[in-house]
């Protein structure tokens, strides 16, 4: 035969311990919440910051691009600056014989 137990607790216990158990369930869930808005925050900041370091790759590349231009133009000037005073003495000794006669 089974026998049964009597388990004698009181509503008003019973009662209070399920609202304390509803209590920590809705305090888990605002953690939860409040997590769940943080992450949101921190993924929209990481897709601000892949933008900005692909705005920054993009600058980077056209100083890179300028930067060797520049360098470029650099070794004409001094090609130029030879020429055009090589010019000028050329030009300086052909008046000079003609100033003195």
């Amino acid at each position: 035969m089974s026998e049964q137990g009597t388990v004698t607790y009181s509503i008003a216990d019973v009662l209070k311990e399920l609202k304390q158990d509803i209590k920590e369930v809705n305090q888990k869930l605002e953690k939860l919440t409040t997590i769940e808005v943080k992450l949101a925050t921190i993924e929209t900041e990481v897709r601000n910051l892949k933008e900005d370091v692909k705005n920054i790759k993009t600058v980077q590349n056209t100083l890179v691009t300028e930067v060797s231009d520049l360098k470029g133009v650099k070794s004409l000037v001094i090609p130029i600056v030879v020429a055009v005073s090589t010019a000028l003495l050329t030009l300086l000794f052909r008046v000079l014989p003609n100033i003195t006669h």
